[in-house]
């Protein structure tokens, strides 16, 4: 319709891909999942005040999971009742299935307790970390907000340029210059650098995770360099 061979891949590079760039970058998912272990953290301490044991408060606790973190607490109740690990390992996997900074926090307080360093007081000590997500669950979601805004304006301005250029196509003869085979190269590098401007826009709105500190690959790649060292040793003295 148009003669212009780039519309091929523009028009449908453009119907898909301007909106994915233009959509917020998964971090709601994150945020909902930290207000969900803020209140299992909250239910968990309540059952230990009851007086109930760290094992069976933390069986019981599947009854109150949130839906964001339900499958992670499920597969830790599973793992306890098959027995088949210690609750500090066990522990370990939740943190592992949680893969997030501060649900380490939350897991090495529980850890402790299991090891019985840190029974006594964990109710209140669960109550402040539950205050300590909730805290950082209010940080994430104002930095979501200030991200928000230069995506609006990238949205609006998008619109309107597509608006315009769409109304100067057929109304007159201001992009007829790009219909020559030069003209379409110099569009293809318009369009590619403005897209790239987009893709920078939407990388500088992710925010990297905070490193963790229960980390069960990392811990897993220590323990074999540690075995490796000895060999290597012996090795280089013979």
């Amino acid at each position: 319709m148009t003669g212009w061979v780039i519309a091929i891949v523009l028009v449908p590079a453009g119907i898909i891909g301007i909106p994915l760039l233009l959509t917020p970058p998964p971090a709601a998912a994150s945020i909902e999942k930290l207000e969900a272990l803020e209140e299992w953290t909250r239910s968990l301490s309540g059952k230990l005040t009851a007086g109930q044991s760290l094992r069976s408060a933390l069986i019981k606790s599947l009854q109150s999971a949130p839906a964001p973190i339900e499958r992670e607490v499920g597969l830790m109740v599973s793992r306890l009742w098959n027995n088949t690990a210690s609750t500090e390992d066990v522990l370990r996997a939740f943190a592992e299935d949680l893969n997030d900074s501060t649900g380490d926090v939350v897991a090495s307080q529980l850890i402790l307790a299991a090891s019985g360093r840190g029974q006594a007081g964990l109710s209140k000590a669960l109550d402040a970390l539950a205050e300590t997500v909730a805290s950082d669950v209010r940080a994430r979601r104002q930095i979501a907000a200030d991200q928000a805004k230069p995506r609006t304006t990238a949205r609006t301005v998008t619109v309107i340029t597509l608006g315009v250029l769409g109304m100067l196509a057929f109304t007159g003869d201001y992009i007829e210059p790009y219909g020559s085979p030069l003209g379409q190269v110099i569009l293809a590098v318009l369009l590619s650098a403005y897209v790239a401007t987009l893709l920078w826009m939407r990388r500088m709105a992710v925010a990297k995770p905070l490193p963790r500190f229960l980390d069960l690959q990392a811990r897993n790649a220590h323990r074999a360099a540690q075995r490796t060292a000895p060999g290597e040793k012996e090795g280089a003295l013979a």
